[in-house]
């Protein structure tokens, strides 16, 4: 290693700038992008995959138990509450052992458990028990969200931090599509369990995968670890190609003492400083949810109602499931380019004018377009609020209590919204939801617009600041 390279650092008296760059955190960000990033990329993105394959499977599946007679409407029902409060528990526990145990070491518990609880439901002998078994796998599946985008982030330069992790989001909505798919040849083939058997062999692969992958350097400078901290990012730079000449770091001055050794806490999220973040952060991802459990599930119902057999079809059902992926690569390309604040305003207020033709449309090849735009803007929001702009918005100290308490809050959402939706279409039909959902995107949009932060290009360091 040539002697311009950056070296190890030790804690100091010194105050950090105004910025609030460190030395680890100043040379990630310089560093290129490479083959070490995309490796990253592909291992977090393994995981996401199978988070969206396995939630996706869950439709099918339970369909074929109510045919084979193992289960029945009330059981569905416990099925998905299971999970929902699985999730809950999993975003909630990953946020607080995320941020004191490490990223790699939450990473790797997590996958196991909805891994391990994944081959477990392949021989689960009743309802009963697979509804157990996908409570376990909630917890698993919900720390896997909070997880992902956050920590990609931390490894990524801030010029290219929104195309990768907003690629990552891409990549999740894939596996919700490809679990459509696969579940139309597989459970008609040979069957449920053999969903969750591929599941779980694919999420053991995975965990091997991630027993290579390092912990984030500036996760370790935070707790004061800075030699390992240095030489992990030693390691990238060397992978990559490029060095950081010392002066160029030293400048920022190392990372004082109390920042480095704080634990942090949920309450810090509460705090002066950081509770405008959490409003966003909770915002987002509750809007997020009302979207896509307040309406678009509740889309085909909806219609059924009125008398439209096309929403039962399944050309109908996959052209709204393509909204995903594309929402996604809209959302990966313009992350960078345009910047948060303008994308989730602008798909804010198309997907409010989108939702009020859509449920006002009775011809078919229009309802279908309509309906593809619909998703398309859902996931837009999805994929850049969601994977990109709340894994930015709090420090590293608390980055994934941050995430953590926004996803949960919206798991709740997501939990009521289905007790809620009913007695409102019965009170004021279709256009009562799309007024509700138009509301809350409404007021989305305007949180975002006046309180929001605009995070593009900038350091995770100078956004927390």
């Amino acid at each position: 290693m040539n002697s311009v390279q950056a070296t190890s650092i030790a804690p100091a008296a010194a105050n950090p700038v105004a910025s609030g760059e460190t030395p680890i955190s100043k040379r990630l960000d310089a560093l290129p992008v490479g083959g070490f990033h995309y490796r990253m990329m592909a291992i977090i993105g393994a995981g996401l995959f199978l988070d969206g394959f396995e939630l996706a499977l869950a439709s099918g599946v339970l369909g074929q138990l109510v045919h084979l007679g193992w289960s029945n409407l009330k059981y569905n029902g416990y099925f998905v509450t299971a999970t929902f409060i699985g999730f809950m528990i999993g975003c909630w526990a990953a946020g607080i052992i995320g941020d004191r145990l490490g990223r790699r070491a939450s990473y790797q518990l997590n996958l196991a458990i909805f891994g391990g609880a994944s081959l477990l439901a392949v021989v689960a002998p009743n309802i009963e028990t697979l509804i157990v078994l996908r409570f376990v796998m909630g917890v698993g599946l919900g720390a896997e969200l909070v997880l992902g985008f956050a920590t990609l982030a931390e490894f990524v330069p801030p010029g290219k931090r929104g195309r990768l992790v907003a690629t990552l989001s891409f990549i999740a909505q894939c596996g919700v599509f490809l679990s459509s798919l696969v579940g139309l040849w597989v459970i008609p083939n040979l069957g449920w369990r053999y969903m969750f058997l591929i599941a779980g062999v694919c999420a053991a692969v995975v965990w091997f995968m991630r027993k290579f992958m390092p912990e984030s350097p500036r996760w370790l400078e935070s707790k004061g670890r800075y030699e390992e901290a240095d030489a992990i990012v030693r390691k990238i730079e060397e992978s990559v190609g490029k060095t950081v000449a010392l002066a160029t770091v030293s400048a920022q001055g190392p990372v004082t003492a109390a920042s480095s050794s704080s634990q942090g806490s949920v309450a810090d999220l509460f705090s002066k400083a950081y509770v405008r973040r959490t409003v966003i952060g909770i915002a987002t991802l509750c809007v997020i949810q009302i979207c896509l459990y307040g309406m678009v599930s509740w889309l085909p119902t909806f219609f059924v109602q009125q008398g439209f057999d096309i929403v039962k079809s399944l050309k109908w059902s996959m052209v709204m499931t393509l909204g995903g992926p594309a929402g996604g690569l809209i959302g990966l390309l313009l992350a960078d380019k345009v910047g948060r604040k303008p994308i989730l305003v602008c798909a804010a207020l198309v997907a409010i004018a989108l939702s009020y033709v859509y449920v006002q449309t009775r011809a078919e090849t229009l309802l279908m377009g309509l309906g593809f735009l619909l998703l398309t803007s859902f996931y837009v929001i999805v994929v850049v609020g969601q994977a990109v702009y709340v894994s930015e918005l709090f420090p590293t100290s608390i980055r994934m209590r941050g995430t953590g308490l926004c996803s949960t809050v919206a798991r709740v959402v997501a939990a009521s919204i289905q007790f809620a939706i009913p007695p409102l279409f019965a009170w004021g039909g279709i256009n009562a939801i799309v007024g509700a959902v138009g509301i809350s995107l409404l007021v989305f949009a305007l949180i975002v617009l006046f309180v929001g932060v605009e995070t593009k290009e900038k350091s995770l360091e100078s956004i927390a600041v």
